[in-house]
């Protein structure tokens, strides 16, 4: 079902964020500690941003495993960015194709999904003809994911929105969603996990469709997180100068006041000043 991290706040090494914390992404990639299957390996992908260059993240997708990918293993120590997603996947819905890989890029903005809607050929053709003309083209795989992010895309308006209207997008996604299961009697729950990052905010959900309990995700802020003598920690700070906030699957470590818990049905939203505050999906 897939194990996602999305990093914002003071620039960070790609390789301390992925390969250093004791329960790494990479590592969740072969050995995921909270999830009933541990194995990631149908390809992975990371995004990170520079804003001198360009508002557009570079994204670096493959459908090796990435706990063998030389490339990834070369080039995370050496790109620092402000902004980072990374996703390791279990295929579902989609071959072991790149284009399936998370996260998905829409302009300057990025998505990435653990969970699954079942019978997702089922509504596939009613929620396309739901999309504008240039987010059907723009559309290039076959995952519920993607279709998911467009169909997120299609409500979410605003150039430069706000956390809270991410997530009004997120919420006017999820009531199409509902009404496709019910038009085509789907009756078992969709797995709505997702993280959105454009550069300045983020914005995690964690939701299940029959309320029931959704997979694992959690949070962490602080002034700064920092991997020392192979021991990652997130620094405790309020100088908002110097600050982050992550949204993970899993949490990278087993310090225990660094991880704190989304309530199920719940988004989080960190905002371009790096505030993160709780919301619950209506």
């Amino acid at each position: 079902m897939c194990r996602f991290l999305s990093y914002l706040g003071a620039p960070i090494s790609m390789g301390e964020l992925l390969y250093d914390p004791s329960d790494s992404i990479i590592n969740q990639s072969y050995a995921a500690r909270e999830i009933e299957e541990p194995l990631n390996g149908d390809g992975f992908g990371v995004g990170w941003y520079h804003r001198d260059s360009s508002p557009d993240p570079a994204v670096f997708v493959s459908v090796t495993p990435a706990w063998n990918n030389r490339n990834l293993r070369s080039l995370a120590p050496k790109l620092r960015s402000h902004c980072i997603a990374a996703h390791v996947r279990a295929a579902s819905v989609g071959g072991v194709a790149e284009a399936n890989c998370h996260p998905f890029q829409y302009k300057e903005r990025l998505m990435m999904h653990n969970g699954g809607v079942a019978h997702f050929d089922r509504i596939k053709r009613d929620l396309c003809n739901m999309l504008s003309e240039e987010i059907y083209t723009w559309v290039k795989g076959q995952t519920d994911s993607e279709h998911l992010f467009g169909l997120m895309l299609y409500h979410l308006t605003e150039e430069h929105p706000t956390p809270d209207q991410v997530a009004d997008a997120f919420e006017a996604m999820i009531a199409d969603l509902k009404k496709l299961m019910q038009a085509h009697a789907i009756t078992e729950p969709a797995y709505m996990n997702m993280v959105y990052t454009d550069g300045r905010i983020a914005v995690g959900l964690r939701y299940v469709t029959d309320r029931s309990d959704p997979l694992t995700m959690y949070y962490s802020e602080g002034k700064k997180y920092i991997c020392t003598d192979n021991v990652c920690r997130m620094v405790r700070g309020t100088d908002k100068q110097e600050h982050a906030a992550m949204i993970v699957s899993e949490k990278l470590t087993d310090i225990a006041d660094d991880f704190i818990e989304v309530p199920p049905h719940h988004f989080v939203l960190v905002d371009a000043d790096l505030t993160v505050k709780l919301r619950a999906v209506q």
